[in-house]
């Protein structure tokens, strides 16, 4: 019998993922960001206009910051229109603000965006990662990982 959808579960919907964030970067930890976003932006995302691959999170000032995320123009607001690159503000408590800044201000770390989505509220959510960015042998590492992963399902397969 299928499970039923509840209101909830058909408001989640992924607007932007930052795939490559795994491959570039080691992910040590993981945070949910509100977003402070101009109502254009907000239309725009519902259509699926957005990119955060080339983004990355800063702490200046005692705020964090979404930087070079990029949102198209939404068409029908041409009265009060937004700029398609501006910083955007997240949203988190003075704590976790500390412990990120403080994950940043050691050698290496950087925050990074890994999905864009609304939750089941309806409300737009960034979950960041803080990572430290992977050496090309740790790359070819994780390469080699993987592909042995789907060799051995693959005999597993014929196999079994």
């Amino acid at each position: 019998m299928a499970k039923k959808q509840s209101a909830a579960d058909k408001n989640y919907k992924v607007i932007a993922d930052n795939r490559r964030a795994r491959y570039d970067y080691a992910i040590e930890d993981d945070i949910e960001c509100g977003i402070m976003l101009l109502g254009s932006e907000v239309k725009s995302m519902r259509v699926g206009q957005t990119n955060i691959a080339e983004s990355y999170a800063s702490v200046d000032d005692g705020e964090l910051w979404l930087v070079n995320s990029y949102v198209a123009p939404y068409k029908q607001a041409k009265t009060f229109p937004h700029e398609e690159r501006r910083r955007r503000k997240l949203l988190v408590s003075r704590k976790e603000l500390s412990k990120l800044w403080q994950a940043t201000s050691r050698k290496g770390m950087t925050l990074v965006p890994l999905v864009m989505y609304f939750n089941h509220k309806g409300l737009v959510k960034i979950k960041l990662g803080i990572a430290k960015g992977k050496k090309n042998h740790d790359k070819r590492a994780t390469e080699a990982k993987r592909d042995w992963g789907r060799q051995k399902a693959r005999l597993l397969r014929e196999n079994g």
